[in-house]
């Protein structure tokens, strides 16, 4: 154990990394009620997860951290999300701690994002403490996730710490083993540096900046610089999270908590920057994060198109908190104005979406998404693609390159040839060692595919093939070369740009008939015929027609000369004939949900 010798070195810094629904934020639950952090009478399950939205859909967005204070020791915990897209989050709080609790579900065994978190945290050199959970369920296979957690990080059983979050059972013994195994922080007086892994925006107190100290101290009265704007301002309060915020004298090498300087500019609190003191300044910034590059594209449009102003706002409010958002300002003929917005994932989208509409009250329109294709130009140069009517000309284009991402799949044995086929069918590319055996019963799988084939249902028909038991995880790779155009999609005669998508050549005329399928079910009827056609350049390779709504206009009529019914229904096929030609269709939400879903 490390002995105490000054305040720092009875401080813990650890997080909590694990694939989905591993029992991460439970067991958070369990630290906070056994050190007494939280009064019994305010406890409630997940009480890390603070977003309305987390606790709804079972899952963490946003890490959090928290102060415990156990057998005299400082033990700063940070919770962390289990999703994929959401990996940002976790890389930021592996960069502020010492060491980190891996833990693995004893009824599922090691899944596909143990073994993704995992590498993160090697990465950074952190103490890796492994966690057996969910001992207690009767579908616990103890012994054989234990031998899984030897075969994956090599460590003898008896480091293996086995743990029942939800019961509480043996979380004390967990602790004491986070105290004797994970190292205090390194004692670094000069000069001041902390680095900034999060933010949140607070009406009366502007930003608040999220800090891990790792030399020096700030406490109120410090003129402090933002390194990366090079802004200077003085330090109002300081404080540490207990989980809500408790304000302290100051904030010592060591230590996590969050300082308030009274910015209202949001743009100039920036996630991995450092702050400083200028009364014991640093010249170099401390090493921030690798800089995350959004994989997916989407429109985002307000449907009241007064909003816009409202829009950015909240955009400019997310961003604080979540450095993977980007967003610039984009113009549709369809849809009016609104932002191209640039995201890490489709659940990420979904909950920006949702997170936009719960706090800021914006009703939106989100056009079909779409990877960033880097697209080479007879000119020489280069450009970035992540919008399909972005794509030059035909005669303008050299090469067109796809992100390729590293896919790695943990599947039972039973499931591994509809996996395989599954793969195969999106673009999947064996890498180094295809199969690698876990045990007896499970393979992790080694792809590259490209992120176009993954970001739409992927997941989906992965948990359909495998009766629900397989996990993904994937990283960026490269780019690579790919046979792709641009697929315009016409309503009414009328060009959506919203609706246009990238598609790979040889599959152009099987998805431009399942579109207009798809659009011909969701789009409204109309008093006159509707033409839906899908098209590459000036050639229609898929069509559909959605017949008018008829109006009987001969129902006055009874009896009388034949001729005046003619004359009614001639009347009638002109004024069809004449909306045809200038009538527009409004096009639904759901026609791009038809669209993405294709």
């Amino acid at each position: 154990m490390f002995e105490p010798s000054n305040p720092n070195q009875k401080i813990r810094n650890f997080c909590i990394i694990a694939h989905i629904d591993h029992g991460k934020s439970t067991l958070a639950d369990r630290f906070l009620e056994l050190t007494k952090t939280i009064n019994q009478r305010d406890m409630q399950e997940q009480v890390l997860d603070q977003m309305d939205l987390e606790r709804e859909r079972g899952i963490t967005i946003k890490l959090q951290p928290v102060r415990m204070d156990y057998q005299g020791y400082t033990l700063n915990l940070i919770d962390t999300p289990g999703h994929v897209d959401f990996t940002y989050e976790v890389s930021r709080s592996l960069a502020c701690v010492e060491g980190a609790l891996l833990v693995v579900d004893a009824t599922q065994g090691i899944q596909a994002q143990t073994v993704g978190n995992l590498f993160l945290a090697m990465e950074q050199n952190l103490e890796i403490i492994p966690v057996l959970n969910k001992i207690d369920l009767p579908a616990a296979d103890v012994p054989g996730t234990i031998k899984q957690i030897q075969n994956l990080i090599g460590c003898p059983p008896e480091e293996i710490i086995s743990v029942s979050a939800k019961t509480g059972q043996n979380v004390d013994q967990l602790l004491s083993e986070v105290i004797k195994r994970i190292p205090p922080p390194a004692i670094c007086p000069n000069p001041t540096r902390a680095l900034i892994f999060d933010s949140v925006f607070n009406d009366y107190r502007g930003v608040i900046a999220y800090v891990r100290v790792f030399e020096g101290q700030i406490k109120p009265g410090d003129q402090v610089r933002f390194m990366a704007s090079g802004l200077e301002l003085e330090v109002l309060e300081v404080g540490y999270f207990k989980p809500k915020m408790v304000s302290q004298a100051r904030l010592i090498t060591g230590e996590i908590g969050y300082v308030v300087t009274g910015l209202k500019a949001i743009d100039n609190c920036r996630v991995g920057d450092t702050l400083t003191t200028l009364n014991n300044s640093a010249t170099i910034a401390w090493p921030g994060y690798r800089e995350v590059k959004p994989m997916v594209f989407a429109g985002l449009f307000c449907k009241e198109g007064n909003e816009f102003e409202k829009l950015r706002e909240g955009l400019g409010k997310l961003k604080l908190t979540d450095a993977a958002l980007t967003y610039e300002p984009e113009r549709s003929v369809a849809l009016g104005f609104g932002f191209r917005a640039g995201f890490l994932g489709l659940l990420h989208l979904d909950i920006i979406q949702e997170r936009l509409k719960r706090e800021f009250n914006l009703d939106l329109m989100v056009t079909t998404p779409s990877v960033a294709y880097k697209v080479k130009l007879t000119k020489g140069t280069e450009q970035i693609i992540t919008c399909p009517y972005e794509l030059p000309e035909k005669t303008k284009i050299l090469q067109i390159l796809e992100p390729i991402m590293i896919t790695d799949i943990i599947t039972p044995q039973a499931y591994l040839g509809n996996v395989m086929e599954l793969v195969k069918s999106r673009r999947g590319v064996p890498r180094g060692k295809e199969i690698e055996y876990l045990d007896e019963t499970r393979v992790l799988l080694h792809y590259q595919m490209p992120l176009s084939q993954i970001i739409t249902d992927f997941y989906d028909c992965l948990k359909n093939v495998s009766s629900g038991y397989a996990s993904l995880n994937y990283d960026f790779l490269e780019y690579q070369t790919c046979q792709v155009e641009r697929m315009d999609i016409l309503v009414a005669q009328d060009l959506i740009e919203a609706l246009a998508l990238i598609i790979y050549k040889d599959e152009a005329y099987k998805v431009g008939k399942k579109i207009v399928a798809a659009l011909k079910d969701v789009l409204p009827r109309q008093m006159f015929e509707v033409k839906i056609q899908a098209a590459l350049g000036a050639k229609i390779i898929a069509s559909e027609r959605i017949p008018a709504m008829r109006k009987d206009v001969t129902a006055k009529l009874y009896g009388g000369d034949v001729t005046r019914k003619r004359k009614l229904l001639e009347k009638q096929k002109a004024g069809k004939k004449r909306m045809k030609s200038m009538g527009r269709v409004d096009i639904p939400p759901e026609a791009f949900l038809a669209v993405l879903k294709r």
